[in-house]
């Protein structure tokens, strides 16, 4: 199933080309029971590419990434970082919602990545923020701690790309209003990404 996501991947020239693949693909389970693909939200021209998890609830509903009270509070946190959503780009790591908002599984995540990969060859961005953990063991290929990667200046690489790109890593934003004495730990995590970037 992973070769077929890579053959239709690889045919991909445009983000209009890898939407429709996206759409047209029926190989993931996930599919069959999620109401909508959800893919991208944002502008194509950004900087910054934040990568979540996978679709909730509302995302799912809405067929956009992150809305509901975590895509409120990614909003105010891609502000801090001096964008508005809209000149952001945000994207997921699976594309359809598990059921009962469950972590998606090593086989989904492995099916999604040529997907992932490519579009991150097509976004083209300076940096890509990864938004939690699964976002994290998806793109980086490890399970390590939050703490170990957040606050770090992290090479991204893959088989499309020329070069690799800056990326960091940051909270989900549903963890922290599980957690919310955590939002300090996240301004400081922001801080050193402005800082970095601007380097």
């Amino acid at each position: 199933v992973v070769q077929v996501a890579r053959k239709l991947a690889d045919q991909c020239k445009t983000i209009e080309d890898l939407r429709q693949a996206i759409m047209d693909f029926n190989e993931c389970e996930l599919k069959k029971t999620a109401i909508n693909t959800v893919i991208a939200d944002g502008s194509v021209n950004s900087e910054a590419m934040f990568i979540g998890e996978a679709p909730g609830r509302h995302e799912d509903e809405q067929g956009i990434p992150f809305c509901g009270q975590s895509g409120k509070l990614l909003d105010n946190i891609i502000k801090a970082f001096g964008y508005q959503r809209a000149d952001s780009y945000i994207t997921n790591t699976v594309f359809w919602r598990p059921p009962g908002n469950r972590r998606p599984t090593p086989e989904e995540i492995a099916i999604c990545r040529p997907f992932v990969e490519k579009h991150i060859e097509l976004i083209a961005p300076k940096y890509i923020i990864l938004v939690g953990s699964t976002a994290v063991e998806s793109l980086l290929g490890s399970a390590m701690p939050m703490r170990e990667v957040k606050q770090k200046l992290l090479k991204y690489n893959n088989k499309y790309l020329d070069a690799p790109i800056s990326t960091f890593v940051i909270f989900h934003p549903s963890y922290l209003l599980r957690q919310p004495l955590k939002k300090k730990e996240m301004w400081s995590d922001i801080q050193f990404i402005l800082n970095s970037a601007a380097k």
